[in-house]
């Protein structure tokens, strides 16, 4: 196993100490491979560095300014400072040199969503959820868009999808009851409702949208 092979098995184990010494050991045996300068950098943001992780990203694209991995870790950074508009021009960069994967598509697409962006989410968050099916998380953002976009057949169909592979998931239960009653859908809009407020007592939203169908209100005039 190579040096960052296992640096990022001691990642994913949680020691940070020991990934850092030995992405450290591959920079000095390679200073020219910037795969070694974006893993330390993810070491340092995922202890909080976050200044010292972006020169770390920053000297893997000026190594090779088609490191698209980097762009991805930077954009992360920039999406975790709330700076929107900077992380979906890293994502996008990323993308165009060649990072196809979901993760990359689900953060192109949070980014708009962050932005107010909705409508230019749908097509990243869409092809997050071609690419990983069983992202319960990109189902539910996806159910989110098309919502927005009132297109609620659509949405209903993401929202179900999103609590078969996550039954623990609260909003999407809630979002799926307002769907169901925008369909004139009572009983299952009642009963999403509930299950929204067994996973979650305390989901103020689900209990009084509950309780205003149970008195006989409309919620969607």
């Amino acid at each position: 196993m190579d040096k960052n092979q296992l640096g990022i098995q001691y990642m994913q184990e949680g020691k940070w100490e020991e990934a850092a010494k030995i992405f450290n050991e591959a920079i000095e045996e390679n200073n020219a491979d910037p795969v070694a300068y974006i893993n330390f950098g993810n070491v340092l943001a995922a202890v909080g560095d976050d200044d010292k992780a972006m020169k770390f990203y920053e000297k893997a694209m000026e190594l090779d300014e088609n490191a698209a991995a980097a762009y991805y870790s930077a954009g992360n950074l920039f999406f975790n400072k709330e700076r929107f508009k900077e992380a979906l021009s890293m994502f996008e960069t990323a993308l165009k040199k060649g990072l196809q994967t979901s993760d990359n598509y689900f953060m192109l697409a949070m980014s708009f969503i962050q932005l107010d962006q909705n409508r230019l989410a749908l097509p990243y968050i869409q092809r997050c959820v071609e690419l990983d099916e069983n992202d319960a998380e990109a189902r539910f953002q996806y159910g989110m868009c098309l919502a927005q976009q009132e297109l609620v057949d659509e949405a209903i169909i993401q929202f179900e999808k999103c609590v078969e592979i996550e039954p623990e998931h609260a909003d999407a239960f809630y979002n799926l009851g307002v769907a169901y009653g925008l369909k004139d859908r009572e009983d299952e809009a009642l009963a999403m409702f509930q299950k929204a407020l067994d996973v979650q007592p305390d989901h103020m939203l689900a209990g009084y949208v509950k309780k205003v169908i149970e008195q006989g209100g409309n919620t969607h005039n």
